[in-house]
């Protein structure tokens, strides 16, 4: 089954290239189904470029999904036109009301900052509150999930001493958990981020449980016990070249110390298509959370506590 965006986003060009099954609001009308709700609350500069990110693994489930886009109303995008933003983003205060079956929170490019110094922080609070009774399950991604970690748990994040990047191999804690079902013991995972979390903290937390971890990056997912919140701190949903475009991009800007990928480009060499090693398991995770979200939410939302 499809998932449902607006006829005009971007990201439908590339998704319908990639035979990604889509449908248009005009055709979901006139099914008689109930979909899931999904929200994703895109924090990243380059929004389209996540758009597509995250609806190609969301499009590839039997499910019929229906999208909505959210974006902070108290900060204003640099990278994305407001014309985007007006035309396919609603805001906080314009969803207040609705429920979801799910919601994604995506990373952002403000993990040195202290939470409460990003001019978000505040309504994101109200976000994360809002998720509780109005979202069944959260997924939370990168600085997302070291944000929700601290505002749910209190769990502080530390600033590592040099940047992870690269991608990571990774074991399971428990192969047996849902989130895990069909992975390998081993899998590859992209990491781009100069800050960790407090592992004592969340590994000794009652309400959590980590369920991958690298011996190289640390704790990789980890979930409360009923699923109702996901937090991952890696990034499944990376295209084959966004660490490479990263890498290059930082190096044309003359920056001091730009850590080399690892375990990335073939033989260390940059200029090698590097290997798309981790999309089987990007698209396995988010398979397996909609199907944990689908199983497991009330058919009618608004009976979501």
């Amino acid at each position: 089954m499809p998932i449902n965006i607006p006829n005009s986003l971007p990201a439908k060009q590339t998704l319908e290239q990639e035979n990604v099954y889509l449908i248009t609001d005009d055709r979901a009308a006139h099914q008689d189904i109930r979909p899931l709700r999904i929200m994703i609350l895109n924090l990243m500069p380059k929004k389209i470029e996540t758009e597509t990110q995250l609806l190609r693994l969301l499009g590839n489930t039997p499910l019929q999904i229906d999208i909505d886009l959210l974006q902070t109303a108290t900060h204003v995008s640099k990278n994305t036109s407001s014309e985007h933003l007006l035309k396919f983003y609603r805001t906080f205060d314009e969803v207040k009301e609705e429920r979801y079956d799910g919601l994604i929170i995506t990373g952002a490019p403000v993990e040195m900052m202290p939470f409460e110094e990003v001019d978000y922080w505040g309504e994101l609070e109200q976000i994360f509150e809002w998720s509780k009774t109005h979202v069944y399950s959260t997924f939370h991604i990168c600085w997302g999930a070291q944000a929700g970690v601290y505002y749910h748990y209190g769990i502080e994040k530390r600033i590592l001493p040099q940047k992870m990047f690269g991608i990571f191999p990774h074991s399971l804690t428990n192969a047996n958990h849902l989130l895990m079902r069909g992975f390998d013991e081993i899998f590859q995972v992209p990491h781009s981020r100069h800050t960790g979390i407090d592992e004592k903290a969340l590994y000794g937390h009652p309400e959590l449980e980590v369920l991958s971890y690298s011996d190289i990056s640390g704790i990789n997912i980890a979930v409360s016990h009923d699923c109702r919140r996901v937090f991952v701190f890696g990034h499944f949903e990376y295209d084959r070249r966004t660490l490479a475009n990263e890498y290059f991009r930082d190096v044309e800007k003359g920056m001091d110390n730009v850590p080399f990928p690892y375990h990335y480009f073939p033989n260390d060499d940059p200029a090698m298509r590097p290997p798309f090693i981790w999309r089987g398991h990007a698209n396995l995770l988010y398979k397996n959370w909609l199907n944990i979200v689908y199983q497991q939410t009330p058919y009618d939302l608004n009976d979501l506590k």
